[in-house]
């Protein structure tokens, strides 16, 4: 068990490791991954069926409408049900694709995971933020965390006065005096 996920439920455990290595893998946030993971709520073995007559499978309710894309790959609805990590590989690839490829805000993009159809998407894109929110507190409670989003000089290494004082002195063109 990893030190992190020590205070969540065992049922918990599982899912939050999970997410984050799929996360960190497929270069996603992982408090969006974390959320549309609670959002999902699925489990191993789970099969629901949608009214289009595709059917949301597994840990994270991967829809059986992009297996045939996968399918090139042998991927298959019992890989995606299984338990383990590798449901949200899956998800994670998804998202990424989305967040990458898709039109609109971040969290639209994000949303597409569960459909494009406009007013699902805001419905679940509003549900999505918040619970990311809640996530990127849990995370940064427990992870050093930077925001890449802000931009700041990288910091510079500090000289001490002894090396200061050794240090050549340069002249206005660069070169030692």
């Amino acid at each position: 068990m990893l030190p992190f996920v020590a205070d969540l439920p065992p049922q918990l455990q599982e899912r939050v490791s999970c997410a984050i290595s799929a996360a960190v893998k497929y270069g996603v946030p992982v408090n969006i991954v974390l959320a549309v993971a609670e959002k999902e709520g699925g489990r191993p073995g789970l099969w629901v069926r949608n009214a289009n007559g595709t059917h949301d499978v597994g840990s994270m309710q991967f829809n059986t409408a992009y297996l045939a894309d996968l399918s090139r790959y042998a991927i298959t609805a019992n890989d995606v049900a299984a338990a383990g990590c590798y449901a949200f590989d899956l998800a994670a690839w998804r998202l990424r694709g989305h967040i990458r490829d898709d039109r609109g805000d971040l969290w639209t993009r994000a949303a597409n995971y569960h459909s494009r159809t406009p007013q699902h998407n805001a419905r679940y894109r509003a549900d999505l933020m918040r619970k990311a929110a809640k996530w990127a507190d849990w995370l940064e409670a427990r992870f050093v965390t930077r925001d890449v989003t802000q931009t700041r000089p990288a910091p510079q290494p500090r000289q001490t006065e002894e090396a200061r004082s050794t240090a050549p002195s340069m002249d206005d063109q660069g070169k030692a005096r």
